[in-house]
């Protein structure tokens, strides 16, 4: 499925500046480390880079397909006069614009779309989704973690003839982004994981959340259907909304898809899957009862599609963990890492926290915290409460580090933690006391937001670890 310069101006309602009408394109693409003479490249001006500034490189790089923001066209004029058989296209906005040539593109794909949205279990849900699917489909899902209004469209661009099916994310930090997103890929399936608090900083309450998570559902398809959580109170109301189209997935009695008998081994969690019409006993790779609504959420989706319960089970069976998300280590004298740092908010640290307290089984755990990031005004008693429940959870050490690393303290000597079992500070601080306190046999919980960085606390421990052995 080339790109004709008709295709980029219809998809874009941008305006033609200069150039040879009758080129061709392979695919779209934003990075001029990687693009292809065979593509048209769109200059995002993004948070961190201006794609505007490297035109000039990819035209010298062959490149003959330029999108680009109306207000910019002066300042690279004199670079596509040098390229003269170069398409300018201009646009208001760079960033909307990839958003429309991805959502042209899904219009014009033979595939059809899965989105999964939620506060927690995204892209485990995700991945899981994928392996289920492909058991009897061609499935497209994003190279990484791309899940917003650059990633979700770049995925789309990839999609082939072959493809039958994309599975996607949508990620928020704002309002409007879901509905944008949905916009863009028009599922048809769309997955609700669950509401909870995060990215309060942008989006307000826990209403706010759930107003903007639901707006999914006003972006499917015609004939679209809603895969929502049966045990979460916020999304029920939503199953009425959303109608006879809507499919329940969780513990509750109202779930067509359930799970019963759930129970954690060393390999990580078993549980029985009830379909309306069979049963099956299901043993994921992965760790921690929350994946269990993860995997049910997965399973509903591939149930939809008419998927026999021999190929969901299967598929369930084959996903391991993504780095980051609850993912098991084992290390040097007996010592557990449990590697949970690529995100963090109160719902996804008092789970993981939960997790920890099952899989230690009477051996000591010790808890290495960052700070929860984008919750707005709340965000210093979100992290005592955190504090609390790690108290709670009986662990023989507590070491946090981050701005509210004061905050996760108190709440951690409120719930009757003793302050010697407290350690705050740096990052490096942290990971010092913790060294100095590990003993063979502990488990060990890291997790943090992104932008703390707590994978280098990980990666530290294993070559500590390493060099032991």
């Amino acid at each position: 499925m080339t790109w004709t310069v008709k295709d980029i101006l219809d998809a874009t309602h941008g305006e033609f500046v200069t150039g040879v009408y009758d080129h061709r394109f392979d695919s779209i693409g934003i990075d001029s480390r990687t693009i292809t003479p065979r593509d048209a490249f769109v200059a995002i001006h993004g948070d961190v880079h201006d794609g505007h500034r490297f035109i000039g490189d990819v035209l010298n790089q062959g490149i003959r397909g330029i999108v680009l923001c109306r207000d910019r066209v002066g300042d690279v004029r004199t670079q596509v006069q040098m390229h003269a058989d170069a398409v300018c296209v201009a646009v208001e906005d760079t960033t909307h614009a990839l958003g429309e040539l991805g959502g042209f593109h899904r219009r014009r794909s033979p595939a059809a779309v899965v989105a999964i949205t939620g506060s927690n279990g995204k892209t485990s849900t995700r991945r899981m989704a994928v392996e289920v699917l492909s058991q009897r489909f061609t499935v497209l899902e994003p190279a990484k973690n791309l899940n917003n209004q650059i990633g979700v469209p770049l995925t789309l661009l990839r999609l082939e003839p072959r493809h039958q099916w994309a599975v996607l994310e949508l990620g928020t930090n704002r309002p409007g982004e879901i509905a944008r997103l949905s916009a863009i890929c028009t599922p048809d399936i769309g997955v609700i994981t669950n509401i909870g608090p995060a990215h309060l900083e942008g989006l307000g309450s826990l209403e706010g959340v759930l107003k903007e998570k639901s707006a999914l559902l006003a972006g499917l398809a015609p004939g679209g259907r809603a895969v929502l959580n049966a045990d979460d109170p916020h999304l029920q109301p939503l199953a009425k909304i959303a109608g006879a189209g809507s499919l329940l997935f969780g513990l509750s009695a109202d779930a067509a898809v359930r799970a019963d008998h759930i129970r954690e081994t060393d390999r990580g969690v078993l549980f029985e899957l009830a379909l309306p019409e069979r049963r099956t006993a299901v043993q994921l790779q992965a760790f921690g009862r929350f994946m269990v609504h993860n995997a049910l959420a997965a399973a509903a989706v591939g149930y939809a599609l008419g998927l026999d319960i021999a190929d969901i089970r299967q598929g369930l069976e084959a996903f391991t963990p993504v780095a980051g998300r609850m993912s098991m280590i084992a290390l040097a004298e007996g010592v557990h890492l449990i590697d949970d740092t690529y995100n963090a908010n109160p719902a996804s640290v008092e789970v993981a926290i939960a997790a920890l307290d099952r899989l230690r089984s009477g051996s000591r755990s010790l808890l290495v915290l960052g700070d929860m990031r984008e919750l707005g005004r709340d965000a210093g008693e979100l992290h005592r409460q955190v504090g609390r429940a790690a108290a709670r959870s009986g662990a023989a050490k507590l070491l946090a580090c981050g701005d509210f690393a004061a905050d996760v303290a108190a709440g951690a000597r409120q719930g009757g933690m003793a302050t010697a079992d407290i350690t705050t500070g740096s990052r490096s601080d942290v990971l010092a006391a913790l060294l100095l306190a590990l003993r063979a046999g502990d488990w060990v919980l890291v997790k943090g937001s992104r932008a703390m960085g707590m994978e280098a606390i990980v990666r530290a421990v294993q070559d500590w670890s390493a060099q032991r052995n």
